[in-house]
């Protein structure tokens, strides 16, 4: 998640287009790969001399680009939104796309792995286990039943728990010989899940095989001890897919705890895009809440205490590298206009200060410049309660200590001094013209629309969102820099040979 927007990387996601009515196509993501030039390795010293170019120096061949000069400002038409509650008392949102024969629906609820201990005392991965067994057979079919059913009809069903949301999912073909029957299996799996008992071993037996792999894995140790460190007691702090000690004590009571507590009506919110008028997505809205129990709301999660100091973990790792997670507490998930105001500055500063792109300060000063590593990069992560702002990289063991140094120091100077007015203008270019990506396929639209229903945002949310770019002004992202980082009280998680913080050759 490091391309920072508030929209949850929608500028991403892939065009769509029109699948033959006889076949669907596959909706690949392509990522281009971007290589240095290399000089002749023939050419000679006066060639090679010739070739430098002044990066600070304006671009010659713009000036010569006179189509540029009649470009009109982009409009930007976001997806019709239409909002309805079904007679479960279930919020529904719902976008219309023909241009492909499909229908994608997003059933959320509020129920991720920071209510595992709420069913059994450090419970952790009874969420994860719920998510991973709803699709492994229901009362009326069993596992292999159940999945031959889903490949039949050609659908994609998943379920998957997060830190504090449960989400349910379903892409079929529109029409009524395929959606109908794969609404149904999506109903029982929800209402009527098996949670074999045999399964249910297999299942902890390869979780437990893979949280064993994972100690084998800097970036995962790295990333569990960060959360551990950071918040402590609060529910997120433990992994989502439990932990090597808790995952043999989840029985099967447990997920029908989970289930009954938390995949309620009253704890749902729905989103559906596709081939469907607002009366069918009415009656599909319909025909998957009314079998769920009403149940109740689940309760606010309390708010993580911050850091007050700073903190340095460290994990010893026979490895030539050392990978290194730093940063702090961050922002919950704004639902004002203000507070998204303010997200909006924080996002656009900090794509300028540690965004994946290789103009990011970060990233010009400890990759190209001192060369510490391939790569460096930070995001906030906004939840329903205050989310982590991190940021990585790897780099030789010898050069860990120095790397973490230079960081910090890039971004107090960044505090210290600001980020430059065509900083901030390239950043907001940037982000308005890859806005309409996020509306380039239903899985796009659908996502943006369950994570709308999951906060409660209103339709304005979109519509307002370039505007909140345009408003967007160089001393507010300045001042929100410096409200929200406190590099001197970071947390610093490193996993290698060399303890950073103890060895003489790495103070160096």
């Amino acid at each position: 998640m490091s391309h920072t927007s508030d929209l949850l990387q929608v500028i991403k996601r892939p065009f769509s287009y029109k699948l033959s009515p006889l076949s669907i196509g596959v909706l690949l993501s392509l990522t281009t790969l971007v290589m240095p030039a290399q000089a002749d390795s023939t050419a000679t010293e006066e060639n090679r001399s010739t070739a430098i170019v002044d990066t600070s120096a304006p671009i010659a061949a713009l000036s010569k680009l006179s189509s540029l000069d009649n470009a009109t400002p982009l409009t930007v038409n976001v997806p019709a939104i239409e909002q309805f509650t079904t007679s479960a008392g279930v919020p529904v949102r719902f976008v219309q796309t023909t241009a492909l024969p499909i229908v994608d629906i997003d059933l959320r609820f509020n129920a991720g792995s920071a209510r595992d201990s709420s069913i059994r005392k450090k419970g952790f991965g009874i969420a994860n286990m719920t998510a991973t067994m709803l699709t492994q057979g229901a009362k009326r079919l069993d596992e292999t039943a159940f999945t031959r059913a889903v490949e039949t009809l050609g659908i994609n069903l998943s379920s998957r728990a997060y830190k504090d949301m449960f989400i349910v999912s379903l892409r079929s073909l529109s029409d009524d010989a395929h959606l109908l029957p794969a609404a149904d299996l999506m109903t029982q799996m929800l209402t009527e899940p098996a949670f074999n008992d045999e399964v249910l071993a297999r299942n902890k037996a390869r979780l437990l095989v893979g949280l064993q792999q994972q100690k084998q894995d800097p970036s995962s140790l790295a990333s569990v001890a960060f959360s551990q460190a950071l918040y402590g007691d609060h529910p997120y702090a433990h992994p989502s897919v439990g932990t090597l000690e808790t995952v043999p004590n989840i029985d099967k009571q447990q997920l029908i705890d989970f289930k009954n507590r938390y995949l309620v009506a009253n704890n749902a919110s729905l989103a559906i895009t596709g081939n469907l008028t607002l009366a069918q997505a009415k009656k599909l809205a319909e025909d998957i809440t009314t079998t769920l129990p009403s149940g109740q709301p689940a309760p606010e999660l309390a708010e993580p205490k911050p850091l007050t100091q700073a903190k340095h973990v460290h994990i010893p790792f026979p490895s030539t590298q050392t990978t290194v997670l730093m940063g702090q507490l961050g922002s919950k998930r704004a639902t004002n206009p203000k507070e998204q105001q303010q997200q909006t500055n924080f996002a656009i500063g900090n794509d300028v200060l540690a965004g994946g792109n290789f103009n990011a300060r970060l990233m010009t000063e400890i990759r190209q410049n001192l060369g510490y590593t391939y790569g460096i990069s930070g995001a906030m992560n906004p939840m329903l309660t205050r989310g982590p702002y991190q940021i990585g990289f790897s780099t030789r063991n010898d050069k860990a200590r120095a790397a973490i140094d230079a960081s910090l120091a890039v971004i107090q100077e960044t505090l210290d001094n600001g980020l430059t007015s065509d900083e901030i203008r390239l950043t907001k270019d940037s982000l308005k013209n890859s806005f309409p990506m996020g509306f380039a396929s239903n899985a796009g639209i659908n996502g943006l629309l369950g994570m709308m229903n999951f906060y409660q945002l209103p339709n304005s949310y979109l519509d307002d969102y370039v505007n909140r770019i345009d408003q967007v002004q160089l001393a507010d992202v300045n001042q929100t820099l410096r409200d929200t980082l406190q590099p001197d009280d970071f947390l610093i998680v490193t996993v290698g040979q060399v303890d950073p913080w103890k060895d003489k050759q790495a103070k160096k």
